[in-house]
């Protein structure tokens, strides 16, 4: 098989893969979360750690498999200190949308768990109908942060705080949570109070505060301010006491026990757990290991490029951005506009390479369409709006752009180091120059065994064919005219005479159909240049 054709086939293979992935069926994302009647059963299913997109797909996945089991309850328990805005706000949608269901948050303090609610956490115990709390435990301090220069975290913009500030408003307002307490865990300039009204304990932000004492002098009821719960400036944290005496949570419940007879419930109980799969798939997605994807991605396919056939190098690199391109997908990052941009990207750089002489214009296009299409494979939005968005875009630039540089740079070693390294010996052409253009050196060992009629020995560089014959006919072939049978990068294939030799190209790489001729011969090296 010629070389042209098979790289052909390795990128229709290729495109044909990654093709398929359009054909899959739509995320579940898009089905209405329902639950049949049950028996009273109840999940527990855990958001602990951070909060990332996997966490966001466990939740999702395990809250759907328990209302198509009939489960009534489902029993969120949460111990973390937050995470990504972006899954939170996937994960607070998706509970918003479960019908027929009571959602429970709990935030839990067990044995191994650090006991808060805070941030991301804050805004998912929001999400649902009621919230209960282990004695010890606290939540709060929900506002939004970005990830400044060295990793340290600084509050978000205005229109960041703003978002969540309306969203977190609400959850509140849909699940009868107090809305000051969720305004100021979010918002710095909320001042809170707490209030009896009528021998009634209340809270009140301070606006609302003073609108009600305005309103005292019109007969509305007695008001009495008991003490600052917020003071402006900072954030609100409640611990589990506070919280129950301020009416957010439901009640403190220390066990797995006391919750269900909290709730009432009366069936069966099951724990879900995150398994092997779910590990896998946030190991897959993090930044090191997709940029070590990338890496091995763009290096073995250029080694495959550079050996015939077709081979371990490129089954191994299209793997590798099978699994960037199929991790996200799984978590429902990756859609069509992802696939097209890779394989734009990819067709320009096929182009580049087997039809254009040299490196420009397509070459540099199909590099910022792949390195675009895997920067939006890495997130849920396509152009950043709020300050965690670019947070986020940012991190993902720093990522595909750190794999193709050091890819990049990893090609540049193979390509000077590779005749030294004894596994890229493919790469190389390690043929002795054992004569000159006239013929064989007669001194040499081939120029002794075309002098004797004898087969060259296997271990001369020639592999043992007739040194007469063909030595012969290579020193005849300078200042013959051929044609090009695949691209010359130096090596290649060429046809003299209707016959096709291995060849070396002198000087520029030359595309496959050009005009060349032999200019010298070094042993069983034929050097050509184009006419």
């Amino acid at each position: 098989m010629r070389p042209r054709l098979r790289k052909a086939r390795f990128f229709s293979f290729l495109f044909f893969l990654l093709f398929a992935l359009l054909l899959l069926p739509e995320s579940a994302e898009a089905q209405q979360v329902k639950a049949v009647n049950g028996d009273g059963s109840a999940w527990i299913i855990p958001i602990r750690g951070d909060i990332e997109p996997s966490l966001a797909t466990f939740v999702r996945r395990e809250a759907r498999k328990a209302l198509s089991q009939g489960a009534e309850y489902l029993i969120f328990e949460i111990d973390t200190f937050g995470g990504r805005v972006d899954s939170a706000l996937q994960i607070t949608s998706f509970i918003s949308s479960v019908k027929n269901a009571r959602t429970v948050a709990w935030v839990n303090n067990r044995d191994d768990s650090m006991g808060v609610s805070w941030s991301a956490g804050a805004l998912i115990a929001f999400a649902c109908t009621d919230i209960y709390m282990a004695p010890g435990t606290s939540i709060g301090a929900a506002a939004p942060v970005t990830a400044g220069p060295g990793g340290a975290t600084e509050g978000a913009g205005e229109k960041t705080v703003a978002a969540v500030r309306s969203q977190i408003t609400a959850l509140a307002e849909r699940n009868n949570h107090p809305i000051g307490i969720a305004l100021a865990m979010v918002d710095y300039d909320v001042e809170l109070w707490e209030v009896s009204v009528d021998g009634q304990n209340r809270v009140v932000t301070l606006p609302d505060l003073e609108r009600m004492e305005k309103d005292v002098k019109n007969g509305t009821p007695d008001i009495k301010r008991l003490g600052i719960i917020s003071p402006g400036g900072k954030l609100l944290s409640l611990s589990a006491g506070d919280a129950v005496r301020y009416g957010l949570a439901k009640g403190l419940v220390d066990t797995q026990e006391d919750l269900m007879n909290a709730l009432g419930v009366k069936g069966e109980i099951t724990a879900a757990n995150p398994n092997a799969a779910d590990s896998i798939i946030s190991f897959l997605t993090s930044g090191v290991v997709q940029t070590i994807l990338i890496i091995l991605g763009i290096v073995l396919i250029f080694i495959e490029l550079q050996t015939p056939g077709f081979g371990v190098p490129g089954v191994s690199g299209i793997i590798a951005f099978l699994i960037v391109f199929g991790s996200s997908f799984l978590l429902g990052r990756v859609g069509s506009l992802e696939i097209i941009l890779f394989l734009v990207g990819l067709g320009l750089l096929a182009v580049e390479l087997f039809v254009l002489p040299g490196f420009g214009v397509m070459g540099i296009l199909g590099f910022v369409l792949v390195g675009f299409s895997l920067v939006l494979s890495m997130q849920d939005f396509v152009i950043p709006q709020f300050d965690w968005e670019w947070s986020i875009f940012g991190r993902n630039v720093l990522v595909v752009f750190v794999g193709m540089v050091l890819a990049i740079t990893a090609i540049a070693v193979i390509a000077l180091m590779g005749p030294k390294i004894k596994i890229f010996d493919r790469l190389t052409l390690k043929a002795a120059i054992t004569g000159t253009a006239g013929g064989p050196d007669p001194d040499s060992t081939v120029g002794k065994a075309i002098a004797e009629n004898k087969t060259v020995p296997a271990d001369s560089g020639n592999s043992g064919f007739p040194a007469a014959e063909d030595e012969e006919n290579f020193a005849a072939l300078v200042g013959k005219i051929g044609v090009s049978d695949s691209v010359l990068r130096p090596s290649g294939r060429a046809v003299f005479d209707d016959k096709v030799y291995d060849v070396i190209a002198d000087g520029d790489f030359i595309e496959p159909g050009r005009g060349i001729v032999v200019t010298r011969v070094r042993g069983n090296r034929i050097i050509v240049k184009r006419v």
